[in-house]
């Protein structure tokens, strides 16, 4: 399943640019995901996250949740980086940052609240340097889920060092302390953004966030038995409907 950033009504700077040449991928097929596992280790390796290992990939049992949907970010073709989008609600309570932060947000989904946990988000360590754009390329895809699936929040597991980047650009908060993420060797804090309180905000900002409801539907409109319950859609501003 593809979908076009084509679509996008307005955008700025050379990310906006950008956006004609990409294509955001669900990864499906075995070839599409050993393809990300493999790039996922390259930029942890690069890092210092993970310890070399002769497998060169990093996967998990999140990738095969039917909750979670797993997607490359190809410029002209090339997977440059990666995202995996986990949906949280009353039902669907496993992810990465559950797992992880359990006292902190299994009360939320108690209460009903939706949440959109965005994790293992690599960029290919060359091609970053030459597009510092990806990282806002890639996290327009948690910005879509926010959207579609109408959430309440918007998590994020953040490394000590990024959160002023994340607080300032993305106008998260911490709501939790860096703690080891299992199979990483570096800990991860908590941060997260109230959806309908910042995505007016964050829209006007950056523009390059806006999608279309068609664009919406060709990435997260999954069907068959494990479809994840959605509410209602928030009414659409006009200039992203």
């Amino acid at each position: 399943m593809q979908s076009s950033a084509r679509s996008v009504i307005s955008a700025v700077g050379r990310g906006a640019e950008l956006l004609t040449d990409v294509d955001y991928h669900l990864a499906e097929t075995a070839a599409d995901k050993e393809e990300i596992y493999n790039l996922r280790y390259r930029a942890y390796l690069r890092e210092g996250a993970v310890k070399e290992s002769p497998e060169a990939r990093v996967t998990d049992r999140y990738d095969e949740l039917p909750n979670a949907w797993t997607f490359g970010v190809y410029l002209h073709g090339e997977l440059c980086s990666s995202v995996r989008i986990s949906v949280l609600t009353s039902e669907w309570r496993e992810s990465t940052s559950v797992d992880v932060f359990p006292e902190i947000l299994l009360p939320r989904l108690d209460r009903g609240e939706v949440m959109i946990d965005p994790t293992r988000f690599v960029a290919d360590p060359d091609q970053v340097k030459r597009v510092p754009e990806l990282p806002y390329l890639t996290t327009r895809l948690a910005y879509m889920a926010c959207e579609h699936f109408n959430a309440d929040l918007g998590l994020a597991i953040v490394r000590p060092e990024h959160q002023a980047f994340y607080r300032r650009v993305f106008l998260h908060e911490t709501i939790a302390e860096p703690r080891l993420v299992p199979g990483l060797t570096k800990p991860f804090g908590l941060m997260a953004a109230d959806f309908p309180t910042f995505r007016k905000k964050v829209f006007e900002r950056y523009p390059i966030m806006r999608s279309t409801a068609f664009e919406r539907r060709m990435l997260f409109g999954r069907g068959g038995q494990h479809r994840v319950p959605q509410r209602p859609a928030l009414v659409p501003d006009a200039a992203h409907a």
